[in-house]
């Protein structure tokens, strides 16, 4: 099983690692993409104002340069320790077993910009690199990883379980695999899609399918696996998955689409 991850803009500092090998990162066959979009990273930030204007930065983010800038030579960390936000939260990784941890550097695999496809446990660097961003004579990053990385995925064996959001799915399309959406109620049944709890629940089945031993098969057994962990999951059609916010974390307020009550 694959569980796929969103990454994040914020990253953790430092490592404990030794510099970036990027023959050592999971899936090889991403290897010349991810060496040709380091080394324009690397080059671009020698412009600090280029820099600054396709990665979106402002000045006062001048220290997100100086980390492209020694991608080769700063220590590395795993990735589910460099990337930190709402998921990575709400996954937890310091409160995981030994065991439990071993199974997240198998199973999660982080959608980056920058590396494609990366397994929890491959150590690497600090960056910015985010799915809109357009470096010089690169061309989109869309165009770059889909023809390698979208493969990868479709030819994924076993199950696949899609956390991404849409920005980062585009880079890679994994057609075969189960989708996640977090929906409130109200009183009257109804249901909407919410902004807010999203990246909370997902980080939680994020959690929740690297704790249960057997790894599952199907989406039953991913519904399983989740209300283990106390969380309200449904099946929504063939192969999608309905996560069901607390009335706590729910509210129309931050509703942006409808959503039958009944799936």
């Amino acid at each position: 099983m694959l569980v796929l991850l969103p990454p994040s803009e914020t990253k953790a500092s430092g490592g404990d690692g030794p510099p970036l090998d990027l023959d050592a990162l999971s899936f090889p066959e991403l290897t010349e993409v991810r060496r040709s979009l380091a080394e324009s990273l690397v080059t671009l930030a020698a412009d600090r104002p280029a820099s600054l204007a396709a990665l979106g930065l402002s000045p006062r983010q001048e220290s997100e340069v100086d980390r492209n800038a020694t991608l080769f030579t700063s220590p590395t960390l795993p990735a589910l320790a460099r990337y930190t936000g709402v998921v990575y939260d709400a996954l937890d990784l310091a409160s995981l077993s030994t065991a439990d941890r071993l199974r997240a550097d198998r199973r999660l695999v982080v959608s980056s910009a920058l590396f494609g496809l990366v397994r929890g446990g491959d150590r690497i660097p600090g960056y910015r690199l985010s799915a809109g961003s357009r470096l010089p004579g690169a061309g989109t990053l869309r165009g770059r990883w889909r023809p390698v990385a979208g493969p990868v995925l479709a030819e994924w064996a076993g199950l696949i379980v899609d956390l991404r959001s849409g920005a980062y799915a585009a880079l890679a399309e994994a057609p075969a695999a189960v989708t996640v959406r977090v929906l409130s109620e109200d009183a009257s049944g109804v249901r909407s899609v919410v902004s807010h709890a999203n990246k909370h629940l997902k980080g939680r089945l994020a959690r929740a399918l690297v704790r249960i031993e057997s790894e599952p098969t199907d989406i039953d057994e991913v519904v399983t696996a989740a209300e283990k962990l106390g969380l309200t999951a449904e099946r929504h059609g063939t192969r999608g998955l309905d996560l069901i916010a607390p009335h706590s974390t729910g509210g129309t307020g931050n509703s942006v689409a409808p959503s039958p009550g009944n799936h």
